[in-house]
């Protein structure tokens, strides 16, 4: 499918306001090269117009934090390719990479696309997506001060608390007490207020409510879920909890 069809495929409510802007920058400069054959074509229906706007998103959203330490890294490049690939299919993959390619080359405005973000994605998918912008941000290795720095006003723009920002942060630090911090909890909280928060994330979390993007995304979601109940099993063998 060409990658201008494609987009002009998109109704969901990312079609408007800056993330819309974009996309009809992108649709100039990708026409002239874009191309299509029936075997890589694509109908509209094959995917619901939410989960169009979430993946438009997080490609806007991956170049504001591919481009945070002012490198172009293949690590985080080739990450984004294999998240498309694994979570909406190969037959986006090549569109999605145009797409961030001429996104690289383009001034983004975290805040007002943020902004628009946080008006029309509930706030479990936007857990997900900030979930996957640090996934992207450690594909290197580590995720250095000027991408925790993006990170934190993506955050901020799109509407995630600071105890969450720091919970899913955690999730990537590899420290001992990071298990605490994911589960927006301290080590001095008593047994039963460690079980409470872990109840609170494990249903704030759950890949459940990222349904109606799909199974795909709902699979990464899965990865999310599974680092809360590490967190808790980890204070668990600590304190002893049965």
């Amino acid at each position: 499918m060409g990658v201008a069809k494609w987009i002009g495929g998109l109704i969901g409510w990312a079609s408007g306001g800056p993330i819309g802007a974009l996309i009809g920058i992108l649709i100039g400069s990708l026409l002239e090269s874009d191309t299509e054959s029936e075997s890589d074509h694509v109908h509209d229906n094959d995917s619901t117009p939410q989960k169009n706007s979430f993946l438009i998103s997080l490609l806007v959203l991956s170049s504001a934090v591919i481009r945070a330490d002012g490198q172009f890294r293949q690590s985080e490049l080739s990450y984004v390719r294999l998240f498309i690939r694994n979570n909406f299919g190969s037959k986006y993959e090549k569109q999605a990479m145009d797409i961030l390619n001429e996104l690289n080359s383009k001034e983004i405005n975290i805040y007002s696309v943020g902004s628009q973000i946080s008006a029309n994605m509930n706030y479990s998918q936007r857990l997900q997506l900030f979930h996957y912008l640090i996934d992207l941000a450690n594909a290197d290795g580590g995720v250095c001060a000027q991408e925790i720095s993006v990170l934190e006003a993506i955050a901020s723009a799109i509407g995630i608390s600071r105890d969450d920002t720091k919970s899913l942060l955690a999730m990537f630090s590899g420290k001992s007490e990071s298990a605490y911090r994911i589960l927006e909890t301290s080590p001095s909280a008593s047994n039963e207020e460690v079980k409470a928060a872990y109840r609170r994330l494990a249903m704030k979390h759950h890949p459940d409510k990222v349904a109606s993007l799909g199974p795909e995304v709902q699979k990464a979601a899965e990865d999310k879920f599974r680092k809360i109940q590490a967190a808790y099993e980890t204070i668990k063998r600590e304190r002893g909890i049965n």
